[in-house]
Parts: structure tokens; C-alpha cells; sequence
């Protein structure tokens, strides 16, 4: 792929118009779209963490001290909800058979 500028000046050609094969063409836009993909399912899992901590808080085991700017009792960290899915994740599939999610898995 050929050296990307930050910005692109007026008039000047786009960066990939001087790639010429259309299979590395492709390459490009299949690479671009997967980061882009990764990037999107990381700041879901991010909002989805952030949102069990400030929703569920009371549920979460505080015993895991994980950093907070101001540390309060009532609200935990993402980091802390995060340790505590890792260890418990597995144990609420086995609880909930009935969940898509665990029926994939066990498939």
C-alpha cells in the first residue's frame, strides 16, 4: 500500500488510485474494513462494561480494587466488572442453558 498522507491536498490524486491491481485493490479495502470492524466491537464492549458498572454496580463484587480518577463505594470500575465477568462468565452459561449464546457454544 502505498505511503498514506494525512492530509491530501487539493487536486492531488488519492493514495490508492496509484495502486493498480485490483486484487491488491481489495486487499486494502478488506484490511480497512476489518480495523474498522475491530475498533467498532471494542468500543461496544466498552460501553457495554461501562454500562454494567454504573447500572450494576450493587452486583458486582467490590473485593477487586481496580483504578478509578475518584474512587466512590457505590460505583465500581470497568477493569473491576471486566475481572469479575472473566471469572464468572462461564459459571452464568451453565446457569442459563436456555441463552442463545450458551446454546452456541455448546454446538
Amino acid at each position: 500500500m502505498p505511503k498514506l498522507k494525512r492530509y491530501l491536498r487539493k487536486g492531488e490524486p488519492h493514495p490508492l488510485a496509484s495502486v493498480e491491481d485490483e486484487r491488491e485493490k481489495e486487499n486494502i479495502r478488506l484490511t480497512v474494513k476489518t480495523i474498522e470492524g475491530y475498533v467498532m466491537c471494542s468500543c461496544i464492549a466498552m460501553g457495554l462494561l461501562q454500562l454494567i458498572a454504573v447500572r450494576d454496580s450493587s452486583l458486582v463484587p467490590s473485593l477487586f480494587y481496580r483504578y478509578l480518577r475518584k474512587p466512590m463505594s457505590t460505583i465500581v470500575s470497568e477493569a473491576t466488572v471486566m475481572v469479575c465477568l472473566r471469572k464468572s462468565i462461564f459459571r452464568l452459561f451453565a446457569q442459563n442453558p436456555h441463552l442463545s449464546i450458551t446454546k452456541i457454544i455448546q454446538a
